[in-house]
């Protein structure tokens, strides 16, 4: 009886696993940041947003005042990205 439910278990983890990847995409973003004003905003912007998981990677341009962010969407979202920003000081909204 252990055996089968052991079995049953693998399996259940198996195929639960295969559907989760299959589902699971990177997504990119980009976010205006326009409160940024030095040099140095863009490293407290990328450190904010790079303690989320799901987040894969991060390029933020003071001159542009945006950070361009490559996430897992079952994992995090955009909503928990400006959240991580606004938390930080630094108020951001998702450009179209």
């Amino acid at each position: 009886m252990k055996k089968l439910l052991l079995c049953l278990f693998i399996t259940i983890t198996i195929c639960f696993g295969s559907w989760t990847v299959a589902f699971a995409a990177s997504q990119t973003v980009i976010l205006s940041v326009p409160s940024m004003s030095c040099a140095a905003c863009p490293f407290t912007v990328k450190k904010a947003l790079s303690k989320l998981e799901g987040v894969e990677k991060i390029e933020v341009s003071f001159e542009k005042k945006e950070a361009v962010v490559t996430f897992d969407d079952a994992v995090t979202n955009t909503s928990m990205l400006t959240e991580a920003t606004k938390n930080a000081g630094f108020p951001s909204t998702v450009k179209n």
